[in-house]
């Protein structure tokens, strides 16, 4: 599978997509209507982090296109559906985010502690419920949405490990955690093709600070994001999107 390319958006992108109590469907028309073609060109997207403003990331997007007001808001109203279906997940935290393209997307995050026991990749009872409920509940009805799996670690050393082998170490955990909830999930019936990239960034990018229990929590987690496909975007641009 393709790996994920972080870029960060400039400044002016990153105030729209972060505006405050503004659904998927209306952040969509702004988007399209004033700063489309910036956007559109872009491989990358601002993941909005609350007091953690140096932190970006992307899923990469189909093709590059250019948002239109119409498409963004077809693309925008789909993704307000699919947030609300994942926001009944248990262990879920869901908010929104903007994909490679420019287009409204869905992030989902699971405790890395709630899928997992320490140092392992072997998800445990409670995750598969969650996961198998996401399956059912989201991916599967919203199949023409693209998935993107990224599994993190904290920055926790391993015994008888140096730093540089303890973040090798850490790496390849973030990996095979990341595969195991794409796996899980395609066991539910997600297909293949809808998983588009599985990426383990293992100590990148934290969202917390690594030197406080609760910080190392938050940073031991698998992000699931939902985002517009190629075929999703040709049906908005051709205004036959449902």
């Amino acid at each position: 599978m393709k790996g994920l390319k972080f870029y960060a958006l400039g400044l002016c992108s990153a105030l729209l997509l972060n505006s405050c109590g503004m659904s998927n469907t209306a952040k969509g028309g702004i988007i399209g209507g004033t700063s489309g073609a910036a956007l559109g060109t872009a491989l990358g997207a601002i993941l909005a982090k609350s007091g953690n403003k140096t932190k970006v990331g992307a899923i990469s997007g189909a093709a590059g296109a250019v948002v239109g007001t119409a498409a963004g808001i077809l693309i925008g109203r789909k993704m307000d559906k699919a947030k609300a279906e994942a926001e009944k997940v248990a262990n879920a935290q869901v908010e929104s985010v903007t994909d490679g393209n420019g287009y409204q997307a869905v992030k989902v995050t699971f405790d890395s502690g709630i899928l997992f026991k320490t140092g392992k990749s072997t998800l445990n009872a409670v995750a598969q419920s969650s996961l198998s409920n996401f399956a059912t509940n989201v991916l599967i009805p919203n199949n023409d949405m693209s998935v993107g799996i990224i599994g993190y670690t904290d920055n926790a050393g391993w015994s008888n490990s140096t730093a540089e082998q303890s973040k090798q170490k850490n790496q390849v955990l973030s990996q095979q955690r990341a595969q195991a909830v794409s796996s899980y999930l395609m066991k539910q019936g997600v297909t293949n093709n809808q998983i588009q990239e599985v990426v383990g960034m293992g100590e990148d990018n934290p969202v917390a600070d690594n030197s406080t229990a609760a910080g190392k929590a938050q940073n031991r987690r698998v992000e699931v994001y939902l985002y517009a496909s190629d075929e999703m975007i040709k049906q908005a641009e051709a205004g036959t999107l449902q």
